[in-house]
């Protein structure tokens, strides 16, 4: 093997590692980016948490103002999600009858 064919293969390593070195910049640049977005989200939702934590507190201080049991109203709203949340799946299944009725297929 002669000295041009070795300088030529460390000339393709060193470009490689280059090239290498350049795309790990980007990596580490890229997640810099991500762990500043991840602080900023971690800010604004504890900021948010914070605003909640004051409303409810409001919330429950007219509620008590008024004579408002603030538990019996959240239970009855967690009630009606359910509720919800079954009509919306009758409609789904019903949907879906529907069309295996229309179509001649069946889901079985």
């Amino acid at each position: 093997m002669g000295l041009g064919s070795t300088a030529k293969k460390i000339q393709t390593l060193a470009d490689r590692a280059e090239q290498l070195y350049v795309k790990l910049k980007e990596v580490h640049e890229r997640v810099v980016s991500v762990e500043q977005t991840v602080d900023d989200t971690q800010a604004r939702v504890q900021e948010l948490e914070n605003a909640l934590e004051h409303q409810r507190v409001v919330i429950e201080a007219l509620a008590e103002d008024r004579g408002i049991d603030v538990d019996a109203v959240v239970a009855e709203a967690a009630i009606e999600d359910v509720d919800d949340a079954t009509e919306d799946a009758a409609a789904e299944e019903s949907t879906g009858d529907a069309t295996t009725a229309t179509d001649g297929k069946s889901d079985v």
